[in-house]
């Protein structure tokens, strides 16, 4: 009997446990713990439809509190870090949550009663935290930007100031420094650079071999748009960037002219 016993007792429990998921948010003075419940139960919580969902594709309705109300005394000047339980560091300045015209962040929280679907593709759980926008193109807001199974968020120095190894140097091309720019949106979430950075998910781009060391411009270019136009494999992770939204053909351009540079600036590692 005492078998059956815990099993009903765990069975009992399993929608607490669920509640009792945790978001950790540290701007820098004080870390504060938001647990599923609470923020389910917050009076700014609404229902908030996402037409094209990142993650989904298709369209999705939330549960979700607005972003900004979660992270008081932030300013346009700092720097937020996004860190997903599956090693995705999502790099996003502070400014782009705090504007007040166009797309708006919001923390969808999984309801353990209701849950998500799997994602398709995948059979992967999204919740139980999901950082989503509304008109995301107002801000070109970029696939990496939607970081869910989320766990931490945190405020941090910007990239340049945390891992230098992976910064041009000062005479370094306009198109070079606009394409690190699209890299540390579009990139840094899930690759490292000159074995510097907090992302877990893909390979380092310079170390040993950078991709366009043996990549063809052409083969890179409709890699990066769609991975799977290079190798066809179903456990892929990568998504790509098929849309000119999320990365214009000139960012992209500029993305390979940076990779191209780095390719003669290695770290000694």
């Amino acid at each position: 009997m005492k078998p059956l016993l815990r099993c009903c007792l765990l069975w009992l429990c399993l929608p607490l446990l669920a509640h009792a998921a945790e978001l950790r948010i540290d701007l820098g003075h004080g870390a504060r713990i938001w647990t599923t419940a609470q923020l389910l139960a917050r009076p700014d919580a609404a229902a908030v439809t996402i037409p094209d969902d990142v993650a989904f594709r298709h369209s999705m309705t939330y549960r979700a509190v607005p972003l900004r109300a979660l992270l008081p005394g932030l300013g346009p000047d700092q720097h937020l870090q996004f860190v997903a339980a599956d090693g995705f560091a999502a790099e996003i300045p502070a400014e782009t949550i705090l504007n007040r015209q166009g797309a708006q962040a919001w923390l969808a929280v999984e309801d353990p009663t209701h849950p998500w679907p799997a994602l398709s593709g995948s059979g992967k759980a999204a919740g139980p935290f999901y950082l989503v926008w509304t008109a995301p193109q107002a801000a070109r807001i970029g696939p990496e930007q939607w970081p869910y199974q989320l766990a931490s968020i945190r405020a941090l120095p910007d990239v340049a100031a945390r891992f230098p190894a992976v910064v041009p140097q000062a005479d370094a091309s306009a198109e070079v420094r606009q394409g690190f720019a699209a890299f540390k949106r579009s990139c840094f979430a899930c690759h490292t650079m000159n074995g510097e950075g907090d992302a877990q998910l893909g390979p380092d781009l310079n170390l040993p071999y950078n991709p366009t060391e043996y990549l063809r411009a052409d083969l890179l270019r409709g890699f990066i748009r769609n991975p799977q136009s290079l190798r066809r494999w179903p456990e892929a992770k990568m998504q790509g960037f098929p849309t000119r939204q999320a990365l214009s053909d000139a960012d992209l351009d500029a993305v390979l002219a940076y990779l191209r540079y780095m390719a003669k600036h290695k770290a000694a590692h």
